[in-house]
């Protein structure tokens, strides 16, 4: 999705772009795709599935648990299939002593020209980067790639190799008065509850992948918690409570 500065202006944009997905895919009877997206993107993406009663939809990035991945919508008669999928993945070979990271690649690809929204996950190692991509422009950059971040890199394009990620989380537990969304927010952002609503009431908060300007809102295992500033949190746990009436809550915190 292109950055606008009307977040509801973009989401009403995908809206469309879903909406008219499934149409296209239901009149020429063959699958549909958009994408790569985003959390957030993926939640405007199946609320807009379950008004339409669209049940034929899968995302997929390219492997299992991929972050940004693609939506796709295939007619009644066809089964999904992911591996129609037009996404494919590019492996960077370098010096294992080379330090490049994320933003190195993206900003490199970013820089090649190509938009975000074809750009998937980036998957960093030492001495290999698998980045998927839409396939269009895959031929494009295994042509014009030859250094990332200052350091000279070899392709292998496309990789079919199995793709695994470790993801690391921070363990938080602490009490809270309520399963509310403020008091999940101060526990979290280790901030003042009148500090947490006010960044709660000025849309610095999201829940599930989208804004959440209730301060009140229930929060429960399970739940995406992000915050402007802080990070991204899974609610593990809310409960039992202690003999004072409070609510244990643990928190796991990418990092």
């Amino acid at each position: 999705m292109a950055s606008t500065s009307n977040p509801s202006e973009e989401d009403a944009r995908l809206r469309a772009r879903i909406a008219d997905a499934c149409h296209l895919c239901e009149r020429r009877s063959c699958p549909r795709f958009v994408g790569f997206l985003d959390e957030h993107c993926q939640a405007v993406a199946r609320a807009v599935l379950r008004e339409t009663g669209q049940s034929s939809a899968v995302f997929f990035g390219g492997y299992p648990d991929a972050e940004r991945v693609m939506f796709g919508v295939f007619p009644d008669f066809m089964e999904p299939d992911v591996a129609l999928f037009p996404l494919v993945a590019m492996q960077f070979r370098y010096r294992p002593s080379a330090t490049l990271s994320h933003r190195d690649f993206l900003g490199t690809l970013l820089a090649n020209g190509v938009k975000r929204e074809v750009i998937g996950d980036i998957v960093c190692s030492p001495g290999s980067t698998v980045v998927f991509v839409a396939e269009e422009v895959a031929p494009y950059l295994a042509d014009n790639v030859r250094k990332v971040g200052g350091e000279g890199v070899s392709i292998v394009y496309p990789y079919t190799e199995p793709v695994a990620v470790q993801r690391e989380f921070r363990e938080l537990t602490d009490t809270v008065a309520s399963p509310r969304l403020d008091c999940v927010v101060k526990s979290a952002a280790r901030i003042s509850r009148e500090e947490a609503a006010r960044r709660i009431e000025g849309g610095f908060v999201s829940l599930n992948h989208m804004p959440c300007e209730s301060v009140s809102a229930a929060v429960t295992e399970g739940d995406v918690l992000s915050i402007r500033g802080c990070g991204r949190f899974v609610v593990a746990a809310v409960g039992p409570q202690t003999k004072k009436g409070r609510y244990v809550l643990k928190l796991q915190q990418y990092i």
